[in-house]
């Protein structure tokens, strides 16, 4: 159940506190991120709409988040799938912490079986049943070769639009680029995992595919974050920080090339790194 608490729909939260230095103690005003739960609910034609998961979540881009998660868990394949996103009202009032998804084929029966659970902090860790885990991707296709010119450039770019993070420091980030490097998308959350989800999501709503191009978030790259991308067909993943060793075999299974510790000049490249060209580009 939602707290009842009135939500707060700004990312980010004015509040005050005691800044405590060399020179004594004083109270000022600091910028945090926000982080509300957000339910989401899904039904299909004729179906009464049910609750699939409960998720701490940055407000904003609320919609994404729900198409990008029905994305990466296989309940949808496109965002074809979608009818409508719309938040639920109660009485006269909308309420922004919920979220019902109707999709255009039934979907009730199926969620029967599964168990869902996610936070802000975690994937997997939150799932109710280990089995629940083992959503299943298709190895992705070849892609394009992207120059390590282009990589070396993602840290910079992604940072010039972290706008919450730069009021807040106390975010992550997705980002999705084109082969070149040019930036299609990024979506900014308290939940590493739902940065990620955001911007699939984006991707999905707006009808454009995720793969021939990469991917960068500016956390660790887990088992779940690969899976994530690779389910919607995500050939080069990069992450600002280091992997899992479980990261990396999900990635080596899937086709994923997955590179991480991507920080300026240098970086590694820790499975199929023939999508990665490491010759510079004519000028």
């Amino acid at each position: 159940m939602i707290p009842s608490a009135r939500p707060v729909r700004r990312p980010v939260t004015g509040v005050q506190v005691l800044a405590v230095d060399e020179h004594g103690a004083h109270r000022r005003p600091d910028q945090l991120v926000t982080e509300e739960p957000l339910e989401l609910r899904v039904h299909g034609p004729g179906e009464v709409p049910t609750q699939l998961v409960v998720t701490m979540r940055t407000p904003g881009n609320d919609f994404e988040l729900a198409a990008g998660f029905l994305r990466t868990e296989g309940i949808i394949t496109s965002g074809d799938d979608i009818a409508t996103i719309a938040y639920c009202l109660q009485g006269d009032e909308q309420q922004f912490n919920i979220v019902t998804v109707h999709l255009r084929h039934p979907v009730v029966a199926q969620l029967a079986t599964r168990s869902f659970l996610s936070t802000s902090a975690c994937g997997v860790c939150g799932k109710a049943a280990l089995d629940d885990i083992a959503v299943r991707a298709e190895p992705v296709a070849a892609g394009p070769v992207v120059p390590a010119s282009a990589l070396r450039a993602l840290p910079d770019t992604l940072a010039e639009h972290q706008r919450v993070f730069g009021e807040t420091g106390g975010l992550h980030a997705a980002a999705r680029f084109g082969a070149g490097g040019t930036l299609v998308a990024v979506r900014e959350d308290v939940g590493r995992h739902n940065a990620l989800v955001k911007v699939l999501g984006a991707l999905a709503r707006a009808g454009r595919p995720a793969s021939g191009g990469f991917v960068l978030v500016t956390s660790r790259a887990s088992y779940e974050m690969v899976q994530k991308a690779a389910m919607c067909g995500v050939e080069l993943l990069a992450a600002i920080s280091r992997p899992t060793g479980l990261a990396i075999r999900f990635a080596e299974g899937a086709n994923v090339t997955l590179a991480a510790l991507v920080r300026g000049e240098s970086g590694n490249v820790y499975c199929h790194p023939r999508r990665i060209s490491l010759t510079q580009p004519e000028e």
